[in-house]
């Protein structure tokens, strides 16, 4: 078998490697592997890799693509600066929701100078966006902030993301100030609309310069073919939208939730197109998630392996032992603390005693019930005359009428596909109030390929999707009720 196409996902612990063939224009997988990662010589991991899918019986092509993702450099720390506190907060989510960053921080016009200049000098952020002002809104409270930039001194990069009447002389600002800078479309330009395309591009840019300067890191930007290397959470998103939204060329399957579990962190993603053909009187002001078409939540407290311990403090011990049908056994929770602290200290171990296989599921359920629950609206149960809400009233992002869900993580790639499904059965069990799916199909990413459908999105998206269906089965959807 000769592979044409490589992909590889560099994560801080582990490089993942996918071979395809890509011959008549169908992606077909080949062989998948994976070897621990040495981000001190990333060249070496990536030949082990490579070695292993040749033991597999794959061979090369001469002229084979590299592709990859990765998150072994970690997120970049960014501050946001704006006007309107909420608007502010929600141009930077969705700005950095696929483009490698952490917002660490949200700074607006509330906030006294002094105040501003401290928290830049605290964080010592890597990228500062740099919002406010819808087109020809304000212009003051941009110019104010680039001169707090200014007298700060941080060495940050400031994406220029506000009024594009004042731009300019921002810029002028930071670069007499010796700051660097790239302006970028105003990510909010009227108050009904995000634009966050040009935004999340330059941040991305800053991702692959980071990686090219870190130790060991720079080797993966000269294997890959097109020297770019893509945020991981940020491919898993771009696989969702794929599969969600379709190409010019054929349907996609809809609105979906892909539920990613990972050692650190859940993230969520809801991709929702039929909000896309709202008119902008339903869609109203972009100050919620509501309607949004793609909303991206990331637990940091709930992780199966870094974060461990963050789940039981969610929920407490007996809430998560309640999963795998334990109530008020003191010692089973006590093991289980004991458990989650041992994950904490060695994030590379994997479960081998049948109780320790029980401790990760239940853990998993809780950690993909909390983060779910956290990311769906509600049903509101009390009276708010001020905002006009009665019980009953939907209130935030509401999923009910998802019909796809996907499941990807390491958990899933370790367990059979009747017991993934049974995971997230169970953590869709207790809806409660929530907002969450009610009639809904499971699929799972078994061999861990989300991030390598994301990757061939943009310079494939066809072939990408076509293969997506295939392997995930989603051509044989089947609507099934969850009770």
């Amino acid at each position: 078998m000769e592979a044409d196409l490589l992909i590889y996902d560099v994560g801080s612990t582990y490089t993942k490697i996918s071979a395809f063939s890509m011959a008549d224009g169908i992606l077909s997988l080949l062989a998948r592997d994976q070897v621990v990662t040495t981000v001190e010589n990333i060249g070496s991991g990536i030949g082990n890799a490579n070695s292993m899918i040749e033991k597999r019986g794959v061979r090369l092509a001469e002229k084979c693509l590299v592709l990859s993702t990765s998150s072994a450099a970690g997120g970049l720390r960014m501050v946001a600066m704006g006007y309107m506190p909420r608007v502010t907060a929600k141009a930077a989510k969705e700005v950095a929701m696929s483009a490698g960053a952490r917002v660490l921080e949200i700074v607006t016009h509330e906030e006294s100078p002094e105040y501003r200049i401290e928290i830049l000098r605290e964080i010592k952020p890597d990228i500062i966006l740099l919002a406010g002002g819808t087109d020809g809104g304000d212009r003051e409270n941009l110019l104010e902030n680039a001169r707090y930039i200014v007298e700060s001194e941080v060495q940050a990069v400031v994406i220029v993301a506000g009024n594009s009447s004042a731009q300019e002389e921002a810029r002028l600002i930071l670069d007499n100030g010796g700051v660097a800078s790239k302006r970028v479309a105003n990510v909010m330009p009227n108050i009904h609309e995000l634009k966050v395309a040009g935004a999340r591009e330059a941040i991305h840019e800053e991702f692959i310069r980071q990686i090219s300067l870190a130790r060991g890191l720079r080797k993966l930007i000269e294997i890959v073919s097109d020297n770019v290397v893509i945020p991981t959470p940020g491919a898993i998103l771009m696989a969702a939208e794929l599969i969600a939204s379709g190409t010019y060329e054929e349907e996609g399957v809809g609105d979906l939730i892909l539920i990613d579990i990972g050692g650190a962190t859940t993230d969520i993603h809801s991709i929702l197109p039929s909000l896309e053909k709202l008119s902008i009187e339903e869609r109203g002001l972009v100050v919620t998630n509501e309607k949004q078409s793609a909303y991206r939540t990331v637990e940091g407290n709930l992780g199966m392996r870094i974060s461990a311990t963050g789940i039981v403090d969610a929920i407490g011990p007996n809430g998560v032992l309640a999963k795998i049908g334990s109530n008020g056994d003191d010692d089973l929770a006590a093991r289980l603390c004991e458990y989650t602290m041992y994950l904490e200290k060695n994030p590379g171990h994997i479960a081998s005693t049948e109780i320790e296989i029980e401790f990760d599921r239940a853990l998993a359920v809780s950690s993909i019930e909390v983060a779910l629950k956290r990311h769906a609206g509600f049903i509101a149960e009390e009276y708010n005359p001020v905002m006009g809400i009665v019980p009953g009233t939907p209130m935030g992002r509401d999923l009910r009428g998802v019909k796809t869900i996907i499941a990807v993580g390491g958990i899933f790639s370790h367990r059979t596909e009747s017991e993934c499904i049974g995971i997230v059965e169970q953590a869709m069990k207790d809806r409660g109030i929530s907002l969450l799916p009610e009639k809904y199909s499971i699929y799972v990413d078994t061999s861990y390929l989300m991030y390598g459908i994301g990757v061939l999105s943009g310079r494939y998206p066809g072939m990408a999707l076509r293969f997506a269906r295939e392997y995930l089965n989603l051509d044989y959807m089947v609507d099934t009720v969850r009770i």
